[in-house]
């Protein structure tokens, strides 16, 4: 099928008129006949039989126009719909809990769009927005390229949380508790624990914690004054700043355009 035709003959079946067609179309009329012609050889298909009186349409071209219509009726549906879409965003588990949920309060109260909360750990949030799974991502990973557009929002410190006074040096005689493999803690000793527990839940590591069943490392903005843990600043790692991850739209779309409006009056 040669689709460049479809206007031509789209026009002539609803007026069932050539002239009608061209007059639209700010064509000849032979112009229009012409092009629906071209349309029924790239189809090997007869779609309008012609008299000097009326145009009949074929069974084929009925169906044609059927599906044509409907076809545009869903593409208008799409963008009708493009304000109210749902907005899928992937986050860390302790920037939700901690600094997030505020943001998403004030999102939803000045906004009717369905939002989806996503928690994973960075690579997972990287390939969901590079695979348009996630529309907009919060991490401490700086995803700059020609995909994706990163925006620092703040910078993030660390502490290493106990329910009792550690040593700093020995944190290998420790039991640890851990988001990730790529957890903090791997990077502050050469040595294995003697156990480790991988729990993909910030509040529950806190809990673990407060239990005395071990040691975390954690963001300090997550913790409250209400937080009655023996903390310990953390030398030999790089504070982390947090970004805001989207695709890298040459035209920023409403829902990003909301996003960083609440993010500025926070």
């Amino acid at each position: 099928m040669d689709y460049r035709y479809l206007k031509a003959f789209t026009l002539t079946a609803k007026y069932l008129s050539f002239s009608k067609a061209a007059a639209e179309l700010k064509i000849a009329q032979s112009a229009v006949s012409r092009q629906v012609k071209l349309l029924e050889e790239s189809m090997n298909e007869e779609l309008i039989i012609r008299s000097s009186k009326k145009v009949i349409l074929t069974k084929k071209a009925k169906q044609l126009l059927k599906s044509i219509d409907q076809f545009e009726d869903s593409l208008g549906n799409i963008f009708e719909t493009t304000q109210e879409r749902p907005v899928h965003i992937g986050i860390l588990d302790g920037l939700l809990v901690n600094w997030f949920n505020p943001i998403l309060a004030k999102y939803a109260k000045n906004y009717k769009r369905d939002i989806f909360i996503h928690v994973a750990d960075s690579p997972a949030l990287r390939r969901g927005i590079e695979d348009g799974i996630y529309d907009i991502i919060f991490s401490t990973d700086n995803f700059q390229s020609d995909l994706t557009s990163s925006l620092k929002l703040f910078e993030e410190k660390f502490v290493i949380i106990s329910n009792e006074v550690i040593n700093k040096r020995k944190l290998h005689e420790y039991t640890w508790i851990v988001f990730s493999e790529l957890d903090h803690l791997h990077k502050l000793s050469t040595k294995a624990p003697p156990k480790k527990i991988v729990v993909d839940s910030l509040e529950s590591i806190k809990a673990l914690v407060k239990h005395g069943v071990g040691i975390a490392v954690v963001p300090d903005h997550t913790l409250s004054k209400h937080d009655n843990f023996t903390t310990e600043q953390v030398s030999g790692l790089k504070n982390m700043n947090i970004y805001m991850t989207t695709l890298s739209y040459k035209n920023q779309p409403a829902f990003l355009k909301e996003f960083i409006k609440i993010l500025n009056t926070k």
